[in-house]
């Protein structure tokens, strides 16, 4: 005998209600039911009685089998829902620590190429300043324009600094090279008082812009640091 599950033990009860319901019908008067309503009901009756009472227990366990396999499935459907949920946070934020990773290193690497291309600007400074002609690589000549003047000092100053230069020599001479103060004595580009001290630079001092201009480079970096620290000096003082 085939095993049926609870639900067909309700099946096989509701059919035993429709066909005792048919007989009690026939014998009230109502309308004789057809021999083809009596063969169906009888096809799909089984009562619970026609179950041997050994294999009772043996339904019941199926049954409840069924719904633990039933539970077990949904809780592993539930895990892997949990588990794919799980993977896909983390996949985010690995994703999250990979760009700040990458952006890091972008920074790194444009801080790094800021400071290379600072050393290298320094570098051409350097080898600017140490380009700059001396006061003997000019030929002598008997008189020198303010233009010709002008081109030998910028070939003589480093460039980060003929404009602070620039700026004393045009208040204290205006590019005179044989400027003298009537008062003070002062002589030349720079107005050295006495003038006599660009003797050092050179014996040609008083004829020479080559060397008023080396001996006033040399003051402005020794007594200020350079000719833009006279320069600020001098802006204060009106005097250096």
């Amino acid at each position: 005998m085939s095993r049926i599950s609870v639900r067909g033990f309700a099946v096989a009860s509701a059919t035993a209600v429709t066909t005792v319901g048919a007989v009690v019908g026939v014998a009230s008067g109502n309308a004789q039911p057809s021999n083809d309503n009596f063969e169906a009901a009888a096809a799909n009756t089984t009562l619970l009685a026609d179950i041997p009472v050994g294999e009772q227990a043996q339904v019941q366990v199926s049954s409840l089998t069924q719904q633990a396999e039933a539970q077990a499935a949904a809780a592993d459907s539930a895990a892997q829902k949990s588990a794919e949920e799980a993977a896909r946070i983390q996949a985010a934020k690995d994703a999250e620590a990979k760009k700040a990773a990458a952006d890091a290193e972008a920074e790194k690497a444009k801080a790094e190429k800021a400071e290379q291309e600072r050393k290298e600007r320094e570098a051409e400074e350097r080898a600017s300043r140490s380009e700059v002609r001396s006061a003997t690589s000019f030929a002598t000549q008997s008189s020198y324009s303010v233009a010709e003047v002008q081109a030998m000092a910028r070939q003589m100053v480093p460039g980060d600094q003929f404009q602070c230069f620039s700026n004393i020599v045009d208040h204290e001479s205006t590019w005179n090279y044989r400027a003298t103060n009537p008062s003070s004595g002062a002589y030349g580009l720079v107005q050295a008082l006495p003038g006599s001290k660009m003797a050092s630079a050179g014996a040609d001092w008083q004829t020479n812009p080559a060397t008023q201009i080396k001996w006033g480079l040399n003051y402005m970096n020794e007594r200020y640091g350079s000719p833009c620290g006279a320069w600020s000096f001098w802006q204060a003082n009106h005097w250096y």
